[in-house]
């Protein structure tokens, strides 16, 4: 299955992300904040990355750009895992180099949804 970076400062929101993943038969790392999942990514790149916006320490858009930057992780999709729910949120998202989009609650069936259609994106170009 995949290795999925899970990037969440809400330890609940994080254990469930994290759970439903492991369920479902992927790898799961996790960082708490931007900082630490660029570091994480930049070190092992994961499949996928599942990125909250709004962090204590460094958000969710400054990572992204710097996973978008980084030749090691420029490849690697990520989805906004957030709850703004405004269509200029998902728009900034989008040009900030987002694949995808949830909005928090997170249904199971939207997270699996993202991964299959991502991941099977990439390897069936």
């Amino acid at each position: 299955m995949a290795k999925v970076l899970v990037v969440e400062d809400s330890a609940t929101d994080r254990d469930y992300l994290r759970d439903l993943l492991q369920k479902a038969g992927h790898s799961v790392l996790v960082a708490a904040s931007g900082h630490e999942a660029v570091d994480m990514a930049r070190r092992d790149p994961p499949d996928l990355v599942f990125m909250d916006i709004v962090m204590e320490d460094g958000d969710g858009y400054h990572a992204m750009r710097s996973l978008r930057e980084d030749p090691k992780t420029t490849h690697v999709p990520v989805v906004v895992v957030s709850s703004k729910n405004q269509k200029a949120d998902k728009m900034w998202a989008q040009l900030q180099g987002a694949k995808g989009y949830v909005v928090k609650p997170a249904s199971a069936e939207a997270i699996l949804a993202h991964i299959d259609s991502l991941l099977s994106r990439r390897s069936h170009p």
